[in-house]
């Protein structure tokens, strides 16, 4: 910053906290203090290179300067190396946005985490915050339906719906009362993006619902936050008292005559309440129980009025539409999977954390390339995509692009983004019951396929890893699955059969094959 105090970045993201981020700030405080150096030190979100966490930025003229994993005991060495001037340590990973992991993303939903003070409306602003919105204001709903139809994006929290059919089916409804509600009860297995995205930009999310909201006619939106993410529960809250004070939410926004307002609802931490309708339940005060369908809840949702259920990060991508138009968007990804997906690195990798990418990118482009193999320096074996229910893919499968279609051509889906790693000390048929285990322990209970079947699996597979009966038993597992899969209320019964069939079917040596 010319003429002013040098910016220091340090992330307040919930991940980089967890090494240490706080100790560091606090260190890095101290020392300037010490040495009578004018600094002023900003808490952004995680660029999501995890594994350089916690990551330290020096903005310079030329731009940001990387240091990390620093330590506390790193800072004061940094300072003695003029790290402050970008001068060279052997945490130094030169210009941020050179480095290669980050270098090679297309960064549209999280173009902005990172970057900014995720609390500060100015520096939202400054990196284009509140344009897609203004274009909004600036146009009817069916011209933004429109856009997002056009789009081709989809649900980004796993189902893959077309966002744009939704919102053009809750803004034909004739009601007094319509609501928005953001799932971000993300309870996925290695997923992070949600949490990132809410801590690190959390306005996006605002600006996204206030555009749906204005879409089909809404005046109320809800996001569902869980529990187990006090730090994006205290940047939400936060957020949303700075728009409506500055009058982006209430009555009148922007003189436009839309009128808009959010609440922060924070759930229990049940997993079956990222299914819509069991997240609705539970907003009106209910056991977190699936729905019959139809109706569907862009026609009868929350207290019985049209609802729109979006992810988080399928909310936070529309400012980007509107702001750059759908041929823009459109422009990213492959055949029906269109723009770009954060996915999400976990597990035994070496370099974990998150991968903004058009689809289209290959299993193998992730894991090898970004991901760097395994941390432990032991072969991979498998990993698992989309969640605790998605398929394993074996290393000979890897070669499989990351999109909608082609994941279901080969038997796996694309989920939430999530990507596990395995080493090779892996045991799949153990690996399989876990699957079978979970179900049993989030079921709702509402239908018998998931309750029944789940228990029912989990003594199948002990038998099959006793020894007992196996030819039979990999039977009757086959059988229940095929039944839980067809017969299951919602995604909870009817994807617990993926884990475990694709687990049989391509490492057939762990249950004795």
């Amino acid at each position: 910053m010319v003429g002013g105090p040098i910016r220091i970045y340090v992330p307040c993201d919930a991940a980089a906290i967890s090494v240490g981020a706080d100790d560091v700030a606090a260190s890095i405080r101290r020392e300037a203090n010490r040495r009578k150096i004018d600094l002023e030190l900003i808490r952004n979100g995680s660029r999501g290179m995890l594994w350089l966490e916690p990551l330290v930025e020096v903005e310079t003229g030329d731009g940001r300067i990387a240091y990390g994993p620093v330590a506390d005991g790193d800072v004061a060495s940094l300072f003695d190396a003029d790290f402050l001037s970008g001068g060279d340590h052997a945490l130094a990973h030169g210009m941020t946005e050179q480095i290669a992991y980050f270098a090679r993303q297309e960064r549209v939903t999280f173009a902005r985490c990172g970057v900014i003070d995720p609390l500060c409306l100015a520096d939202f602003e400054a990196h284009g915050g509140l344009l897609g919105l203004r274009k909004a204001l600036a146009i009817s709903p069916t011209e933004i339906v429109d856009v997002v139809v056009a789009s081709g994006l989809r649900g980004r929290g796993g189902a893959g719906f077309p966002t744009g059919i939704k919102w053009k089916t809750a803004l034909e409804q004739l009601s007094d009362e319509k609501y928005i509600c953001c799932n971000a009860d993300e309870g996925d297995s290695g997923t992070f993006a949600d949490r990132m995205l809410m801590e690190g930009d959390s306005f996006s999310l605002l600006e996204g619902m206030v555009i749906a909201g204005r879409a089909v006619g809404a005046a109320t939106g809800y996001i569902y936050l869980r529990s187990e993410y006090p730090h994006a529960i205290k940047t939400m809250r936060c957020a949303v008292d700075i728009w409506r004070e500055a009058g982006l939410l209430g009555d009148d926004i922007e003189r436009s005559g839309t009128s808009f307002d959010i609440h922060i609802r924070v759930g229990a931490g049940a997993y079956i309440c990222g299914e819509e309708s069991s997240m609705l339940e539970s907003l009106e005060g209910k056991r977190g129980e699936v729905k019959v369908k139809p109706p569907i809840p862009a026609i009868s949702g929350l207290f019985g009025k049209p609802t729109i259920v979006n992810n988080v990060l399928t909310l936070a991508t529309t400012p980007f539409l509107l702001a750059k138009g759908a041929a823009h968007y459109n422009n990213f990804g492959v055949g029906g999977s269109r723009g770009t997906q954060p996915f999400q690195l976990a597990g035994d990798v070496a370099r974990g954390g998150l991968v903004e990418k058009a689809f289209g990118v290959t299993l193998r482009e992730l894991v090898e390339d970004f991901g760097g193999g395994t941390r432990s320096g032991k072969p991979i074996r498998a990993v698992q995509a989309g969640g605790p229910l998605g398929a394993y893919i074996p290393t000979r499968g890897f070669d499989v692009e990351m999109d909608y279609e082609a994941l279901a051509k080969a038997g796996a889906m694309l989920g939430h983004g999530g990507v596990v790693v395995f080493n090779d000390t892996v045991d799949m048929a153990h690996q399989a019951r876990f699957a079978m285990e979970f179900c049993e322990i989030e079921s709702c209970g509402k239908c018998t396929p998931c309750r029944i079947g789940a228990v029912r699996g989990k003594e199948t597979i002990d038998k099959i890893i006793a020894g007992e009966n196996r030819a039979e038993n990999l039977e009757v597992l086959d059988n229940l699955c095929d039944l839980m899969t067809n017969a299951s209320l919602c995604a909870m019964g009817g994807l617990t059969p993926m884990p475990v069939q694709s687990a049989v079917k391509h490492f057939p040596e762990d249950f004795g094959g």
